[in-house]
């Protein structure tokens, strides 16, 4: 008889841990449902607006588009300036994500060496420009003092160093056995071919994930344009739609009924300027989302 008592002792416990399970399974599920429900609706609203027609946008659409049309994004796709925005960004993007990629990874490889001289007051260093930066007005001096103003470098150089990624880096670097730069350097191998074909091939998760940092970074990126560019020929995309939007709230301040139609159609104008930048981030991020999961949760946490 204890025996049973003790039998049904064990088993009741057992069963209020599968029943909270069950319960924080349910709210889990429903919080991600609200959270996710609270980021695609707006984005949908942006979408469904977009492939509205100018009328149909003076009265608001709901989860479908009315008037479905597409000259929003003909009018967008006409102007010759978004072309030209739409390459400088490409540009940019490109040029940045190498250039940047490869100065942090000749930076984190030799910090991630234990013998190199001085590398606890480099890392200090390093620390520092994660909390402290020089300021806008120091910044915009050391700039125009390099002649980067008005120049397509002024997008590259000033964004080449970031210690946040070096640190990432250095991780990874720190986990290539040292056998295998030995059995190189035994064959051979240079210090250069060492790095350029043992240690980048095998930290490929960790050199496309800041390389996904530093291009959405670069691609999401118009402070710098409005900074230190004043020659619209190098404007990019995100440039381009700051000024639509600024337009745009400009002509929505005439209340009269006669700037009712180029408000809707500034905002649909708008609405689809933002998706087409959105819009190769998008259809990139797939291909980079495995190397990003598993750079990032290695760059963090080993080491």
């Amino acid at each position: 008889m204890s025996k049973v008592k003790q039998d049904a002792a064990s088993v009741a416990p057992s069963r209020r841990i599968r029943h909270s399970s069950v319960t924080f399974t349910i709210v889990n599920c429903a919080l991600l449902v609200v959270f996710t429900l609270l980021i695609v609706v707006p984005v949908w609203n942006i979408v469904i607006s977009s492939f509205s027609s100018s009328k149909a946008l003076g009265v608001g659409v709901a989860f479908w588009p009315k008037e479905f049309s597409l000259d929003n994004y003909t009018y967008v796709l006409k102007d010759k300036t978004m072309w030209n925005a739409l390459f400088i960004s490409v540009a940019k993007t490109a040029v940045g994500v190498v250039c940047h990629t490869l100065f942090c990874a000749l930076f984190a490889y030799p910090m991630s060496k234990a013998y190199l001289a001085g590398r606890k007051l480099y890392s200090a260093m390093g620390i520092v420009t994660m909390f402290f930066s020089g300021g806008m007005i120091p910044t915009f001096l050391l700039i125009k003092s390099l002649g980067l103003l008005n120049t397509f470098w002024v997008y590259i150089i000033p964004a080449l160093f970031s210690y946040y990624d070096i640190i990432i880096l250095m991780n990874f670097f720190r986990q290539i056995p040292d056998s295998l730069m030995e059995s190189a350097r035994i064959d051979g191998a240079s210090e250069w071919r060492v790095f350029r074909s043992v240690v980048l091939p095998l930290s490929m998760p960790g050199v496309a994930t800041i390389g996904l940092f530093h291009g959405v970074a670069q691609w999401n990126d118009f402070m710098t344009t409005k900074l230190y560019v004043n020659n619209e020929a190098l404007y990019p995309l995100q440039m381009r739609l700051y000024d639509i939007i600024v337009q745009s709230q400009a002509a929505t301040q005439n209340a009269n009924m006669g700037h009712l139609v180029l408000d809707t159609t500034s905002r649909g104008v708008r609405l689809s300027t933002i998706i087409i930048t959105v819009l190769p981030i998008l259809v990139l991020y797939p291909f980079v989302q495995r190397y990003f999961i598993s750079g990032s949760m290695a760059g963090a946490v080993k080491g």
